[in-house]
């Protein structure tokens, strides 16, 4: 009999939203009159800008004449989406980031777990907590951790708490960390960073010869002048850093698929004699070997985000998330619940009431008016009592949502 990855059985019963989907249905089947409202997964309503639909209309059209037919393209990524993407989200920040050091992919949440395929089993990983999940079980999944407590920690990873005492910022760790995962705006508190914040945790990567693995998903959300949108506006970053980046979001590509990761071409790592070796190729060979590209026709409509005509739509639709939002933030205060998050960022993180579990308010929302959202402790430990609601849904749903919360409960 064929042996398996015995990590897997290390992960907890369900990966989050799995879980949260299982006890929905459930309860849509013991009550299918009831008319549910999901504000759980970051998952985008609004249609497709135009500009891109266009333009992978015209992809489609060339794929039928023989002259203009693509097979295979490069791995790494046709040359005129990396320039469009190194032009307009780097170089026009003041960053030096090259076409060659970006990787188009079919999606950040891929790129965050396959790129431990490049790393070694024993580096020290910090993450945050509560933190993305899959940045966890991604690693459980290598090999990384021992097992899980009983508060679903693994053994192996450092936690950096977040809370609201320290604004849902890590502190930087006292020890030495090999790998770190960070994630502005964050998913899921809605927090940000500052310039200043950011330089430390660089500064500290440079002392210790880590390796911060950025996930900058949600940057397109940032409305402040004063904050960066990308790791490497930051002095030194280029020699410690990877980052990640999406169209799902900005773009509502979450079900056409296309991202991209930034890897420095002059980032280093330690092979096991000791010897420095670039990460930059090691990730061109895993790309090469493991990936096949993303399809011409949706690079072309992630081309089309950076004409003028897509990015004026993609400013409508990040803003029309934003007043989401900013609907959620602002009516769940006056329902006498403490909020965070949902400026700078898609995601707001609510306080539970009453001392109420994670899942417990889950559990009240979703059977007392129809509402779905994500328990907190499903990222981590210290998401216990908190409940993050997003802002990926339509302007009527948001709005009848918090008219049901505010209408049948009073926090206050």
């Amino acid at each position: 009999m064929a042996s398996i990855n015995d990590n897997y059985l290390k992960l907890k019963a369900g990966y989050l939203f799995p879980e949260i989907g299982r006890r929905v249905s459930a309860f849509a089947q013991e009550n299918p009159e009831a008319n549910i409202i999901k504000l759980g997964i970051g998952d985008v309503t609004e249609p497709l800008p135009q500009a891109c639909r266009d333009a992978m209309m015209k992809a489609i059209e060339d794929m039928g004449d023989r002259t203009s037919f693509k097979g295979y393209g490069p791995e790494q990524g046709y040359g005129w989406l990396r320039e469009k993407i190194a032009q307009n989200d780097f170089q026009a920040l003041g960053c030096d980031v090259s076409p060659e050091e970006i990787f188009i992919s079919d999606g950040s949440k891929c790129d965050c777990g396959n790129i431990l395929d490049i790393f070694g089993k024993n580096n020290k990983i910090a993450v945050t907590d509560p933190v993305y999940p899959v940045y966890v079980d991604t690693n459980v999944m290598a090999g990384h951790t021992g097992d899980a407590n009983e508060k679903g920690e693994y053994e192996g990873l450092v936690y950096l708490p977040i809370s609201a005492n320290n604004d849902f910022t890590a502190e930087i760790p006292s020890e030495a960390v090999d790998l770190i995962y960070l994630c502005f705006p964050n998913n899921p508190t809605g927090a940000t960073a500052t310039k200043e914040y950011l330089q430390k945790w660089v500064n500290y990567a440079q002392e210790n010869g880590s390796i911060i693995l950025f996930d900058a998903a949600y940057e397109a959300f940032i409305t402040d002048p004063n904050l960066p949108h990308s790791i490497f506006e930051i002095e030194g970053a280029r020699e410690c850093a990877i980052e990640f980046r999406s169209f799902s979001k900005n773009a509502g590509f979450t079900g056409t698929r296309c991202a991209f990761t930034v890897v420095p071409k002059n980032l280093k790592g330690k092979a096991s004699d000791g010897s420095e070796v670039e990460i930059w190729k090691l990730w061109n060979r895993r790309q090469s070997t493991k990936f096949n590209g993303v399809s011409y026709i949706v690079q072309r409509g992630a081309e089309a985000v950076y004409s003028p005509e897509g990015k004026a739509e993609i400013s409508q639709l990040v803003n029309f998330y934003l007043e989401n939002a900013s609907i959620i933030r602002q009516e769940l205060t006056k329902a006498g619940l403490t909020v965070y998050g949902g400026v700078n960022a898609p995601y707001v993180w609510v306080k539970t009431p009453d001392a109420l579990s994670s899942w417990d308010f889950f559990d009240k929302l979703l059977h007392n008016v129809h509402i779905v959202g994500t328990p907190g402790s499903g990222f981590g430990a210290a998401g216990e009592g908190y409940f993050r609601l997003s802002a990926f849904n339509s302007r009527e749903n948001v709005i009848e949502a918090m008219k049901r919360i505010t209408t049948t409960f009073n926090f206050a």
